[in-house]
C-alpha cells in the first residue's frame, strides 16, 4: 500500500487568516491528495521536541522562534512571512501589502476625507510597505499623513497605556480624519481608544482595518471596515506549490505566493461622507444609492441642484476626480465584489447592474482594473 506523504501545518486557526489558508490547503489535497495532515495550531514550540522524528515530506508554517531549525532540516517548506523577510530557499507567502494601501486610499478618499492618518509598527516589513503606500496614493490629491507608531505582535505591552496613547494621537489630529490601521487589530484598538477620550467613529474618525477578519471586524463596536485579503488563494497556491516540491523531493525556490488585495468590505466604521460641501455631499450620496443603475452624470448633476460645469469643479477641487471617474469607481468596486463573493455569471452581473451587454461590462472592467473579468475572477476569487 503506497504511504500517504505527510505535511505538518504550524498555522494557528485563531485568525481568519489562518483559517482560510488551511481552507485553501485542504482544498487543494481533497483534489489532488490526498495527504497525512498533521497541525499542530499551538505552533511550533509544541511539535518541535519530537519534529525531526516525524517522517515528514513537507511543512507550510508561519515564521517564529524556531523556523530556521526547521529550514534546517531540508523538507520542502512553504513559509508564511509575518515577523521576518524572505528566506533563502523556500517559498514564501506574502500579502499584496501595496494593493492593500491603494485599496484604503481609494475608499477613505470616496469618504470624503480631507485628512489622514496610519497606525502601525514602524519596523515590520508589510506594515512599513502599506503605510507608504497609504502616503503615495494620497499624495496626488495633496493630502499629508500623520503616523503612530505601535507595538509589535507580541510584544509584551499594555494595551491599557496603549490606547491612552492612541487616544492623545487621535485628538491632537485635525477632524474628521480617515486613518489606516496596519491591520484589523490594530483597527479595533483604534476604536476602543476613540470610545476612551470621547471621539466618534465614524463621525469624527473613520477607521479601516487590513485582512477582513470578520470575527474581529464584527465584534467591534462600531464594526471595522477592511481591505479583504484572499488568504484562502494563497493557501492553495501554497499546497499546488508544495506538492509540486514534495514530488521532485527537494525545493527549486526560492518563489513567492502572493496573498491578493482584492477589495474593501464597508463597515459602520467608514460609514460615513465626510464633505461639508452640501451639493457635492449630495451627488456622492446620488452616485451610491444609485450604484446598480447605469448612472448619468447629468442625473448627478441634477441631484445636486447645480449644472454639470460646477459639479464637476468642486469634485475636481475637493475629491481630485472628475463625477465620472466616482461613478466608474464606485461601479467597477461593485463590479469586483460580486466577482469575488459570488457565482454569478457575468451576464447575471452585467443584468444586474443594467448594462446592456456583457461586452458593455468587460470593457468598461477592463479600463479600469486592468484585468479582463476571468481573469479577476481567477486571480482574486475562490480556488
Amino acid at each position: 500500500m503506497e504511504k500517504l506523504p505527510q505535511v505538518v501545518l504550524f498555522l494557528e486557526s485563531s485568525r481568519g487568516s489562518g483559517r482560510a489558508m488551511l481552507r485553501g490547503f485542504a482544498s487543494y489535497a481533497r483534489h489532488h491528495g490526498p495527504w497525512a495532515f498533521n497541525w499542530e495550531p499551538g505552533g511550533l514550540n509544541e511539535i518541535w521536541p519530537r519534529l525531526s522524528r516525524l517522517d515528514v515530506q513537507g511543512a507550510f508554517l508561519r515564521d517564529g522562534k524556531h523556523i530556521r531549525k526547521v529550514l534546517a532540516l531540508g523538507i520542502p517548506t512553504v513559509v508564511v512571512g509575518h515577523h521576518h523577510e524572505d528566506f533563502p530557499g523556500v517559498a514564501h507567502v506574502v500579502t499584496d501589502s501595496e494593493a492593500a494601501g491603494r485599496l484604503a486610499a481609494e475608499h477613505l478618499l470616496g469618504c470624503g476625507f480631507r485628512h489622514f492618518a496610519f497606525c502601525g509598527p514602524g519596523h515590520i516589513h508589510w506594515s512599513t510597505v502599506r503605510r507608504k503606500s497609504f502616503q503615495r496614493h494620497l499624495k496626488p490629491a495633496g493630502r499629508k499623513v500623520h503616523f503612530l507608531k505601535t507595538p509589535a505582535e507580541g510584544y509584551e505591552t499594555s494595551w491599557k497605556a496603549e490606547h491612552a496613547k492612541m487616544g492623545r494621537w487621535l485628538k491632537s489630529l485635525p477632524r474628521p480624519v480617515g486613518v489606516m490601521a496596519c491591520n484589523d487589530d490594530v483597527a479595533h484598538h483604534l476604536v476602543e481608544a476613540c470610545k476612551a477620550v470621547g471621539l466618534h467613529v465614524p463621525d469624527q474618525v473613520g477607521i479601516i482595518g487590513v485582512d477582513n477578519d470578520e470575527l474581529v471586524c464584527e465584534l467591534s463596536s462600531p464594526a471595522i471596515s477592511s481591505v479583504a485579503i484572499n488568504f484562502e488563494r494563497a493557501g492553495y497556491e501554497s499546497a499546488r506549490l508544495l506538492d509540486g516540491w514534495m514530488r521532485r523531493g527537494k525545493n527549486s525556490g526560492p518563489a513567492r505566493i502572493a496573498a491578493p488585495a482584492t477589495h474593501v468590505v464597508p463597515r459602520l466604521s467608514t460609514d460615513i461622507l465626510a464633505v461639508e460641501d452640501a451639493p457635492l455631499l449630495k451627488a456622492l450620496r446620488f452616485i451610491r444609492n444609485h450604484a446598480r443603475e447605469n448612472v448619468r452624470v447629468a442625473a448627478v448633476a441634477r441631484s445636486a441642484g447645480l449644472s454639470r460645469r460646477a459639479l464637476e469643479t468642486r469634485f475636481r477641487r475637493e475629491l481630485g476626480r472628475s463625477i465620472l471617474n466616482e461613478i466608474r469607481r464606485i461601479r467597477v468596486d461593485l463590479i469586483a465584489q460580486m466577482l469575488i463573493e459570488t457565482d454569478l455569471p457575468v451576464s447575471d452581473i452585467a443584468a444586474t447592474l443594467g448594462y446592456e451587454n456583457v461586452q458593455h461590462i468587460a470593457r468598461y472592467f477592463r479600463r479600469e482594473k486592468d484585468l479582463s473579468l476571468v481573469a479577476f475572477r481567477k486571480r482574486h476569487g475562490s480556488p
